[in-house]
């Protein structure tokens, strides 16, 4: 065992590493575990990065025999190794093996010379050799022997044979024409039949290994009358070729051979001396013509030539020998083979072109051109092969990934040979793309509008948004939430389901104090680092008839009612004073409609159905009573309306002029020139607007800034905005108006002196608050000859130059304005009774003094 183990010492031997490529020269049957060599210090490598780049030993072509320990980077024994399956008798047994390293990808050639040791015993064909030989052979005749097959190779081979003790034979080694020695038994005394009729000897073939082998065989000789003829071939060595998978029965050759015998001891048969168990069935040999045909699949990968030894024996046993060479001529019948030796089955689509996809090892088993091949892949894909290394080809990334365009591909690798005609192997390697977060969700809908009915319980569902993500897997998974750019007051007046965009409502809405809010919603995906984006939710908050009409004159005191005068000489249809009342809700919720419901005497007093102006229906009589009082219904048109009464006290004034302009013209002529002259008025009214605004534009871009000073005393009224569409703005420039979603105009309906009026959203509970310090304080009862205007003149604005104005009015007190900068003419204009106008204010209050416009009438 000593010995042995020091033989194999002495034959492992590793040579230079050339051109990244190992060799190692080790013996067979080594134990498994064994160490070949350590490939990482060999190759230069560290061991530590073996496990990094996952290394690993892969075969070419052959069964995996051997593996690399990573920890050590040593090469072991795998499996067990016998030179003489590998490679039979072949001169050199040489095993290819390539180290495979990734994160780069380097390959490395390790070659194993496989060399042989003495551990194959010789055998003979058979364990018997028969001779007959006539008793009348000549001395020294010589007959050839079955040589003894040892599977080993070299000096592990048969190297002699020994001869058991006799007096007749000796043993003698004959040389072939190709080296090759056989034993030779030689006859040295004269056969005697009648002394001795059969001789029974042993043949010993023994190795040349050490210790050497040995295997025996019996020799048994019949000693015959008078066959002194052996056959003889016409060559001692045949040589024929046979195209690899020729069909069964193709003849390579004939043998022959003659005896100048004649009859029995002159008939011939031929057979093989030794034949290998893989030979047995693919060559035979016709026993009586001596042809030597194809009997099984024979193939020039497993064997590229056959050495066999022929006999020929006559019918009196003599026999003769020759060596019958057979070459097999390559064919390309080997398809190419495709190997993946690595191969990752997802690619992330953001991969750097270059990036490894898969290992390819591509090899033909045919020689010469059938066994170069070429490999190509599929057009037009993002891949392409690259080769360092013979045999192995790295599918590696040719251009940019997107999953989005196109998931998976399914690579058509393609590999043809140089034959004659070329064959072709395909193999399909699928690559599947993997998602990375590269896309933001998308809104179906930049920007959604929502309306909301105002009272509505907290949780009503408000509308559903939407947003998809072409990405896959949790970089798809989107979450919903209130933006944080959203005003945090606003953010909290909606809640939005996290996985469905569907939002609710988190509070009660009230239109009177809000008609539009503005949220921001993000959807926000699942990835690392997560995308986002944001669309844009507009809330409405619809009417719903909530709020009773409010009658603001005449001012409705437990204590005091003010008095309209209307003259005794009154005519029908003279106007005698207005019911003023407003609905804080809007549209048709806050269009009113006046009727009478009490009065002092009837049919007296008429109330019109829109306006609320209250005439006469007759003239007076002396009968009527000085003082009349009215109750009027003011009722809105909601679904469910809702209503509010006026009491309105009348006095009949004697010596009060009766103005013409109060009258109410009931005949159709004059009805028809009042329409001819309202148009125009109106005509004329507009062509003046538009030059005024031509010219007002022009002016006011001089301008630029001013304020208006809102008064804080609670005795002014204030129009709630909700009756106003947000259309009214700004053209002066000077900075009056605030942002022209706060300002209203609007026309009482049915009204031929209709009313103009503006509002601020921020005086939406003015009304509310300061309505009965107005009733207390606002308008007063007053008597006098005339109109007054009281002005305290304040300090000039290049914007408000003057203030002019021309009253005509009955005898009450109907407003009292605070006004800061204030740009208005009244000059020829008409106020009502019942008329009523409000501007804007802005805050902070001007620093300017104030204008203080009141006005009396009597």
């Amino acid at each position: 065992m000593l010995r042995r183990s020091f033989s194999l010492l002495n034959q492992l031997l590793l040579s230079a590493v050339s051109f990244g490529e190992v060799r190692y020269v080790l013996p067979e049957e080594m134990q498994r575990s064994s160490v070949i060599g350590n490939v990482a210090r060999d190759l230069g490598l560290e061991v530590k990065e073996l496990d990094a780049r996952r290394a690993r030993v892969v075969a070419e072509g052959t069964s995996q025999l051997c593996e690399l320990d990573t920890a050590s980077g040593n090469l072991l024994i795998s499996q067990r190794i016998d030179r003489e399956e590998l490679c039979a008798q072949a001169t050199a047994c040489i095993l290819q093996y390539q180290l495979l390293l990734e994160q780069p990808l380097r390959a490395f050639s390790i070659v194993l010379d496989i060399t042989d040791i003495n551990d194959n015993s010789p055998v003979f064909p058979t364990g018997e050799i028969k001779l007959d030989l006539v008793e009348s052979t000549v001395l020294g005749r010589r007959f050839p022997l079955e040589s003894a097959h040892d599977p080993d190779f070299g000096t592990n081979s048969v190297r002699e044979y020994t001869l058991s003790q006799n007096d007749n034979f000796a043993l003698e080694m004959g040389n072939q024409m190709n080296g090759n020695a056989y034993p030779e038994l030689v006859l040295k005394k004269a056969l005697d039949r009648e002394a001795q009729v059969e001789h029974v000897l042993k043949i010993n073939g023994i190795d040349g290994g050490n210790p050497a082998r040995s295997g025996t065989a019996s020799i048994l000789i019949r000693v015959l009358d008078a066959n002194d003829n052996v056959p003889v071939f016409s060559q001692r060595v045949f040589k024929a070729s046979v195209p690899e998978n020729s069909a069964i029965g193709t003849v390579i050759t004939t043998l022959q051979a003659t005896d100048l015998d004649e009859g029995v001891y002159g008939e011939i048969t031929y057979f093989f001396s030794h034949l290998s168990d893989k030979l047995g069935g693919v060559i035979e040999i016709d026993p009586l013509s001596g042809e030597v045909r194809v009997s099984g699949v024979i193939d020039y990968e497993e064997a590229s030539s056959h050495d066999l030894d022929v006999q020929a024996k006559d019918g009196g046993g003599q026999a003769s020998h020759c060596k019958l060479i057979i070459d097999v001529i390559d064919v390309n019948d080997n398809k190419p083979v495709i190997e993946i030796k690595s191969a990752s089955s997802n690619v992330a689509e953001d991969s750097k072109p270059g990036t490894m996809v898969a290992l390819i090892n591509i090899y033909d088993m045919d020689t010469g051109s059938s066994g170069r091949v070429t490999c190509t892949i599929s057009k037009n894909v993002p891949f392409k092969l690259v080769s360092e290394v013979k045999n192995y080809y790295m599918l590696v990334t040719d251009g940019i990934l997107d999953r989005e365009v196109q998931p998976e591909y399914n690579l058509t690798v393609t590999a043809t040979d140089a034959g004659s005609p070329p064959l072709t192997s395909v193999k399909v390697i699928p690559i599947v793309i993997s998602d990375i977060n590269d896309n933001p969700p998308t809104f179906m809908q930049s920007e959604y509008n929502a309306n909301i009915l105002e009272n509505q319980p907290v949780g009503t569902f408000v509308i559903k948004v939407k947003a998809e993500d072409v990405d896959d897997g949790s970089n798809a998974k989107i979450q919903y939430q209130i933006s944080k750019d959203t005003n945090s007051e606003v953010s909290s007046f909606l809640s939005i389901n996290s996985d469905t965009g569907e939002v609710f409502t988190s509070r009660l809405f009230d239109y009177e104090q809000s008609v539009y809010f503005q949220i921001k919603v993000t959807a926000r995906d699942g990835g690392g680092p997560s995308l986002s984006t944001t669309c844009i939710i507009n809330v409405f908050i619809k009417d719903q008839n909530d709020n009773a009409p409010v009658v603001l004159y005449p001012v409705q005191s437990s204590g005091y009612i003010a008095e309209d005068m209307v003259p005794a000489e009154a005519p029908r249809g003279y106007l005698v004073t207005k019911v003023v009342a407003v609905d804080a809700d809007s549209g048709h919720n806050a269009w009113l409609s006046y009727r009478i419901i009490k009065a002092t005497r009837p049919n007296v007093f008429m109330v019109d159905l829109h306006t609320g102006e209250i005439r006469t229906t007759r003239t007076f009589i002396e009968d009527d009573e000085p003082k009349h009082t009215i109750v009027v219904l003011v009722t809105d048109n909601g679904l469910e309306s809702l209503s509010a009464t006026a009491t309105v006290s009348i006095m009949l004034g004697d010596g009060l002029p009766v103005l013409s302009e109060l009258l109410e013209f009931a005949d159709e002529s004059q009805e028809s020139d009042n329409l001819t002259l309202y148009l125009i008025i109106a005509l004329s009214t507009v062509s003046s607007m538009f030059i005024l605004l031509i010219s007002g534009v022009f002016y006011f871009k001089l301008c630029r800034r001013g304020y208006v000073y809102r008064s804080t005393t609670a005795s002014l009224p204030v129009f709630p905005t909700t009756y106003c569409p947000s259309s009214f703005a700004d053209f002066s420039r000077c900075g009056t108006l605030l942002n022209d979603e706060r300002y209203d105009s609007f026309m009482t309906t049915g009204s031929w002196r209709g009313d103009f009026r503006f509002a601020s959203n921020t005086d939406t509970d003015t009304l509310k608050k300061r309505s009965a310090a107005y009733q207390k304080n606002t308008l007063r009862r007053l008597s006098a000859d005339r109109a007054t205007l009281k002005v305290r003149a304040g300090a000039p604005h290049p914007c408000y130059p003057s203030i002019a104005c021309n009253v005509i009015m009955t005898d009450t007190f109907y407003e009292l304005i605070w006004l800061c900068d204030l740009q208005v003419s009244l000059k020829n204009t008409f106020l009502y009774p019942g008329s009523s106008f409000l501007l804007p204010s802005s805050s902070p209050p001007c620093s300017a003094q104030p204008i203080i416009l009141a006005i009396f009438v009597t």
